[in-house]
């Protein structure tokens, strides 16, 4: 689960947080359409996101997300080194106080994450996912799920380099067929 967590980690948490905490630093946002009402649905109960916390537990989901604040205030840190280059040491100092004072905050996501599934999920269907989680092809699901997505996203990006040629080579071929070669 390491592998995983790490690649999420790294790779995609402190970079989605990131832009999400600075906007000041961003172009703002363009308008999207308004988005068809969805469905209420009632709040999830307290059973329900207790099975849902236990569920996300059994994944690892923390491991996701554990890096989170020092991944946001170095990422922050960054920005602002970028903008104010004179104050670098001040700021690297700032960060250390401000990292520390938000220290424990990831738990929010972990909460956040229990909601949503409890909401997503009945109480009895998070029951059933725990239940599954705890039996050996659950246990073995979470160990080697880890190294076959990174096999498949590996394998993915080798099939998309190889394909990318070969469309590259379609374009030139039907622009050569234009006496517009390139």
């Amino acid at each position: 689960m390491k592998g995983y967590s790490a690649i999420l980690s790294a790779a995609g948490l402190a970079a989605i947080l990131a832009l999400s905490v600075v906007p000041a630093m961003a172009q703002a946002p363009k308008q999207a359409a308004p988005a068809a009402p969805a469905a209420k649905k009632p709040p999830p109960s307290p059973a329900a996101i207790s099975a849902a916390r236990e569920f996300l537990v059994l994944k690892n989901v923390g491991a996701m997300f554990g890096g989170a604040v020092p991944g946001v205030v170095d990422q922050t840190r960054n920005a602002l080194t970028q903008q104010h280059l004179n104050y670098q040491k001040d700021l690297s100092e700032v960060a250390v106080i401000v990292a520390r004072n938000f220290a424990g905050r990831e738990n929010e996501i972990g909460e956040g994450m229990a909601q949503i599934y409890a909401t997503e999920f009945s109480e009895q269907e998070l029951r059933d996912l725990v239940t599954f989680y705890k039996t050996p092809l659950g246990q073995k699901l979470l160990t080697h799920e880890p190294r076959a997505i990174s096999g498949s996203m590996g394998w993915m990006n080798q099939w998309a380099q190889e394909f990318g040629v070969k469309v590259n080579d379609a374009f030139k071929d039907e622009m050569k067929k234009r006496n517009k070669p390139i």
